[in-house]
């Protein structure tokens, strides 16, 4: 083994190397320095032109000094330049992490100590279908210092649209991760900040989604939202609500057209998906499809738990959740409840009000809550309808039931599940004289916007701060309740 090879390899172990070479390089150069110091002040001491010899000794000197300077940088104690700590693809793993393997770069500190905290990323890409570009991309991240931590693939008609999930340095820009992928063979590159929830693995995730649409039909818009990403889900009735119309339906099989898929709904309407800013594939297409078609089996269904409560008045309510089979109570309470209610309510026609029950009381479109007295009459209804990528908040107090509690304590929990379903917002709108509507909004002490015009007023209400209640036993079908009532006292749970 040669000497070179010799340093390299007890410099890796961690031991002291002796650089033979440049110590005798420095011991020549001291030498030189000085004989040619004994010579000058010889010629000083016994020639007429000293003073020229001592500006030439100081020349040679420095001459001197900078050589040993660069030698010394050469040569001294630092790593070969191949030696980084970083693993690639030829080391047998997608990327090296130095928290894990405990080797260090230049530095000498840890690559995790040296580039910052890391960061997560969702990237899609589009690469030929080939041998050897997955490979490609892979080798490419590698070289970045990106840990791969999770890759699916979207077979297409021509090529593969590669999905991964990154753990990337800090300090790389998604630029960066974009341009490298772009020199690798991948085109279409698509790229956003993740979250720890983007780590359960895709299959985990889909039967989940499977599972709570399952107890609950109002989950399939918030499922299909959660499997596809940031998208715009709108669903439609067979029938416009106000007019009686037959709206545009959708094939059987559904329509898949680059950012736009639409769906048929179980009962005859249609579900539209939009994502402008990434094309689906046809395997979102088909995964979408089957919890749709999941949904269509089961049929109607929501969660039957209920809770009881009293009020401060001493009258003992119920609340739970309810559906189109509760459309006859619904109608019965509107038939009691003054014009003026029902106007601010609705804010049209009194007599339209029944036409739109229908589709409120439809798990498709949100989730309703009913307030019912011991004898079964229904006094209160409270809707959380999903408004594409919007969550609508709307109240309804039979006239002899205001004032008392009940469109507070319906808010409330109307906005935990909300925040349970993972919505930003809700906004509610009433109409500006709805004193009602604006103490309850005002009662939540969360963060609210006003926007007023001709007399209508929007109010929204901001979540991202607010946490999440625990599962309501209507929202769950679980024996679980809220964090207390902000009006009434709990006393039983069926």
């Amino acid at each position: 083994m040669t000497p070179d090879m010799s340093d390299v390899t007890r410099a890796r172990h961690g031991r002291p190397v002796h650089h033979w070479r440049r110590d005798l390089v420095e011991l020549a150069a001291l030498f030189t320095a000085v004989a040619v110091a004994d010579a000058v002040a010889n010629l000083i001491g016994h020639g007429p032109d000293g003073a020229t010899l001592l500006v030439i000794s100081a020349a040679v000197l420095v001459a001197t000094a900078g050589f040993h300077t660069w030698w010394a940088r050469r040569h001294g104690h630092a790593p070969p330049p191949d030696h980084t700590g970083a693993r690639t693809l030829a080391d047998g793993r997608q990327s090296g992490r130095p928290e894990e393997t405990g080797e260090t770069g230049e530095t000498g500190e840890t690559g995790e100590t040296a580039a910052g905290a890391t960061v997560l990323w969702r990237m899609r890409t589009t690469v030929r279908d080939e041998p050897g570009s997955l490979a490609a991309l892979c080798t490419a991240l590698a070289h970045l210092r990106v840990d791969i931590l999770s890759l699916q693939t979207h077979p297409l008609a021509e090529g593969t649209v590669d999905e991964f999930l990154l753990r990337a340095p800090a300090g790389l820009a998604a630029s960066g991760i974009t341009r490298a992928l772009s020199l690798a063979g991948g085109s279409g590159t698509w790229i956003e900040r993740a979250d720890a929830h983007d780590l359960v693995d895709a299959p985990t995730r889909v039967l989940g989604l499977a599972t709570r649409t399952a107890l609950d039909a109002a989950e399939l818009p918030l499922a299909l939202r959660q499997l596809l990403g940031r998208c715009t889900i709108r669903s439609l009735p067979a029938r416009s609500p106000g007019s009686g119309r037959a709206e545009e339906g959708a094939p059987v099989e559904g329509a898949l057209e680059d950012t736009v898929m639409r769906l048929r709904a179980p009962e005859g309407g249609v579900i539209t998906v939009e994502r402008p800013y990434l094309p689906f594939t046809p395997t979102e297409f088909a995964r979408a499809r089957a919890l749709v078609e999941l949904d269509a089996r089961l049929g109607p269904r929501i969660p039957r738990g209920q809770d009881m409560l009293t009020l401060p008045e001493g009258n003992e309510i119920t609340v739970r959740r309810v559906d189109v089979s509760d459309l006859p109570a619904a109608k019965a309470m509107h038939e009691r409840c003054s014009s003026r209610t029902l106007n601010m309510r609705y804010h049209g026609p009194v007599g339209d009000a029944d036409r739109y029950l229908n589709h409120l009381l439809s798990p498709r479109f949100g989730r309703t809550l009913a307030v019912r007295t011991p004898s079964g009459r229904m006094v209160g209804l409270g809707h959380l309808l999903w408004d594409g990528d919007e969550t609508e908040i709307a109240l309804l107090v039979e006239d002899d039931w205001q004032r008392r509690g009940i469109g507070g304590e319906l808010l409330g929990r109307l906005v935990a599940m909300a925040v349970e379903a993972g919505c930003e917002s809700v906004y509610a709108v009433t109409q500006a004289s709805n004193t009602g509507m604006v103490a309850a909004m005002r009662g939540l002490d969360l963060p609210l916007d006003y926007q007023i015009e001709e007399g209508t007023l929007v109010i929204t209400a901001r979540l991202d701060t607010t946490p999440a209640a625990s599962p309501l036993p209507y929202a769950q079908g679980q024996e679980q309740g809220r964090h207390g009532s902000p009006r009434g006292e709990r006393v039983r749970r069926d």
